[in-house]
Formats: C-alpha cells, structure tokens, sequence
C-alpha cells in the first residue's frame, strides 16, 4: 500500500497517506471516516494501521455518524480525527458547530475536489468558504491549516493535532485532490510539540470527583453571550499566537501575488518568470486560513502597488485579501474554477494583462 514510514528517513509517498501516517505519528488514538474521492486512502490506510496498533478505527454508515464519533471520543480526551471531501464535509457542518460549542480538540481532515453539489473528482479551491466561514449555525471559526506539499500535509497534521489540543477547538487541514494523490519525499520528524494535559475536563468517569458536563445549551441569553465573549477571546490569542505564513521577494514588490494551498506552487514559478522579465513581483502564501494573516497583508498594502490572489475556485480568498489591504491597494483576481492550477506561464500571462 505504502513505503515503510521510518522517522527521519524521506520516503516516497502520496500525500493522503502522509497524512495518515503523520496522525498515527502525532498520537491519533481513534480514526472514524466514510469513503470518498479523492481522500479514500486516508481510510484505507487506517484501516490496517490503526488495528495493527491496537488502536480505534470504525468504517462508519455515513459522514453524519464519522463526524459525530469523533465528538464523542475527544470528549473522553483522546486525539480523534475523520477525514472527508467537500460535499461530504457540508454534512458535518452541524457537527463542527456542536464541536466548537463544546470545545473539543476534533481534528478534521478536507480533501477539496470540484463543485457545488457533487461536481467531480477534480482538485478545486471551492471549501474555503466551507473551512473559513463555516456553514453550522452560530458565532465560531475553526483553526485551519493550508499545506502546499507533501511535505507539509504531513508536518501540518501535526500541528492540527497539537493546536486542536491547546485550544480546544475543532483544527481542519484543508488540502485538495492534487496534493492528496501527488507522491513526493517526506521525512517523517518525531511529533515535535507537547502534549497537552486535558485532564481537567475530559470525561473519563467520576469515580473519586464530581461529575462533569459538556454541552452547549445555555438557556439564558446573558449565559450566552458570556460564553461568546470567551470564544472570542480565544480566538483573538490563537490569532495572536498562531497566524502563519510565506513571504518570497516581497521585500521591492510592486505587485504581490496571493495564493494558497497547491496552487502556490504555480504561482512561485510565475513570479520567478516575471522577475526574469524586469517585473518586480513577490508571493505571499497564507499557512493558516484562520486565523488570516491580516495585519501582514496590511502592513504590505503600504507599499505594495498591487494585489492578484490565484485560486482554483470562483474567488473566494481574494474577499478576505480585499479585507486585510482594507483599500490601500487594488486586489485582482486570476482563477480557474475547478482542476489543475493556471500554469505558471497562463499566471504570467494574466499579470502582464493586468498591467
């Protein structure tokens, strides 16, 4: 199915099975999932893996049910992740809402692929709003991660592991269909953050203490309002502590290009094209996807004459940029709405139009 994973030692391999073996890697001790392209070897690799360690994996009847398992086993504390794709992923939107009521450290993996409704099995950028917005009911946000490689699908499991944990709150990896079935070499570091003591509230019996209670009914609208407060603040510190990035010749830029995810790697090259042609133009790659590295693109705004956001959706990340610049500089926007990338060439091309 897959190369032996030995840590510090690069094999080559897909990248939906990096991500399983990163969460194996990172202490997933329960797996719950549903098939579906273009994540299915996620569950496959589970499947054999997680019995072979002695830990829980349950091919569940629907979507519905996976993600409501997860809740159930981060209650008691464990680390519990499923994994899906896009119109799969809209079926757990109430789930992810309940989730982030409860505070508990669900881990989610979205392997994007092309729609609305059931589209296809192409790779696409069409969940960010999905990720980054959400589509339970209420105030909330997720923590969501952007890998660009292989590499990162790996290194960025982790970290939804370790922030899920930290903060309590439901962390999504959002890929898409090109970085799950693109192979690339990984190196398989040791987990490299602490882990973090849930003994507090974690449900583990209360045998020797009172009993405990998770839940997000609060009948009184004061009661409410003082919980959302406390949200918030929470995410205020994750977007404080945690907003991530990449930067590449933005230092002269006039024009900064803004992508995420796969489509990056496309954009990279364009811009090394265009520096080749005498244009001065940088990349700015968003990491995490909430929170938004708003204040750096800001501050960029200030001297960039230019912002064009790349993405293989309808343009969806290129509200958020409009956001952050706040007025400061015109955002464009080039985009294909579903299957591989513009080439780094058809970029270049759009720049030079948009000059």
């Amino acid at each position: 199915m897959v190369a032996e994973c030995v840590e510090n030692k690069k094999v080559l391999i897909k990248g939906n099975f990096a991500i399983a073996q990163a969460a194996i890697n990172a202490g997933c001790e329960c797996y719950f999932g549903y098939p579906i392209t273009p994540q299915s070897e996620i569950g496959e690799f589970m499947s054999g893996k997680m019995q072979e360690l002695g830990r829980a994996y349950v091919s569940a009847e629907s979507e519905l049910a996976a993600i409501n398992m997860v809740l159930g086993a981060c209650s008691t504390g464990v680390k519990a992740m499923s994994s899906s794709s896009s119109c799969a992923v809209a079926l757990m939107q109430e789930a992810l809402s309940y989730a982030t009521a409860d505070e508990l450290p669900v881990v989610l993996v979205s392997v994007m692929r092309g729609g609305p409704g059931l589209g296809n099995i192409y790779p696409s950028q069409g969940d960010y709003f999905q990720s980054t917005k959400g589509g339970g009911n209420g105030d909330y946000k997720l923590i969501v991660l952007a890998p660009s490689t292989v590499q990162e699908c790996a290194d960025l499991t982790y970290k939804a592991f370790y922030l899920a944990q930290k903060y309590k709150n439901p962390t999504v990896l959002l890929a898409d269909g090109l970085l799950g079935q693109m192979m690339e070499p990984v190196e398989f570091k040791p987990y490299p953050y602490p882990e973090i003591d849930n003994s507090s509230w974690a449900l583990t019996g209360a045998k020797g203490r009172d009993g405990r209670i998770i839940r997000s009914y609060a009948p009184l609208a004061d009661n409410q309002c003082e919980f959302l407060e406390k949200l918030y603040e929470k995410y205020r510190k994750i977007e404080e502590n945690e907003t991530e990035w990449e930067e590449i010749g933005t230092e002269d830029a006039d024009i900064v290009l803004v992508s995420f995810g796969s489509t990056s790697r496309n954009v990279k090259t364009a811009a090394k094209l265009c520096r080749q042609k005498g244009l001065k133009v940088g990349v700015f790659r968003p990491i995490t996807l909430f929170p938004f590295p708003n204040k750096r693109l800001n501050e960029l705004a200030d001297r960039v004459k230019k912002f064009i956001t790349v993405e293989v959706n309808m343009g969806q990340m290129v509200n958020d940029v409009k956001l952050a610049v706040n007025g400061k500089a015109p955002v464009e926007l080039i985009h294909k709405g579903v299957g591989a990338p513009p080439s780094p060439e058809d970029i270049m091309s759009q720049i030079e139009e948009l000059i």
